[in-house]
């Protein structure tokens, strides 16, 4: 029996070379997909989030997340250390947008509550370091997380995973004040 050949990076490590599309599913190798979010990359707080807000105001929020992973990982390279969880948190919201615009809706909310809950911490009066609205984010989160609970309450259980996703281009959060 042969075994299927897995992708690999430069470095051995098994990365997925299919296209995705703009919510990062995979589709067909040789398929027309969005161009993925190149992983690894170290940008200022300001530049990973002006990216990340361009990503998810084309309703991309899983490539938004890839950016806010890398911010979120490189914390620790660049003296800031303390803002580890605040990135976190930002990434998980743009994860959980993800899911509720594929349609799973208890992941979802999950995810929105556990990113609201992670960056609430870190908003003074509101705003967090370099602008970020801590405070309207958690509540856009908490939000948007009642709203897929009481959908997938309304529908019962089994049918938590069946439901419309929601638009993530109408749903999409804005990461500072103006």
């Amino acid at each position: 029996m042969e075994r299927a050949r897995r992708d690999r990076d430069d470095e051995g490590r098994a990365r997925s070379a299919r296209p995705r599309d703009g919510l990062g599913r995979p589709l067909p190798y040789g398929a027309p997909g969005v161009e993925r979010q190149p992983e690894g990359v170290v940008r200022t707080p300001g530049e990973s989030l002006r990216e990340a807000q361009r990503l998810l105001d084309a309703g991309m929020p899983f490539h938004a997340h890839e950016v806010l992973e890398d911010a979120w990982k490189s914390c620790g390279d660049d003296g800031r250390g303390p803002e580890r969880e605040l990135w976190r948190g930002l990434a998980q919201l743009a994860v959980g947008l993800t899911h509720a615009a594929r349609g799973n809706t208890a992941g979802g909310a999950r995810l929105l509550l556990r990113g609201a809950d992670r960056i609430t911490p870190y908003g003074s009066g509101g705003r967090g370091p370099h602008g970020i609205d801590t405070a309207g984010l958690a509540r856009w989160a908490r939000g948007l997380a009642e709203r897929l609970s009481e959908g997938a309450g309304a529908r019962g259980a089994d049918a938590a995973d069946a439901v419309a996703a929601v638009d993530p281009v109408a749903e999409a959060p804005q990461l500072t004040a103006h």
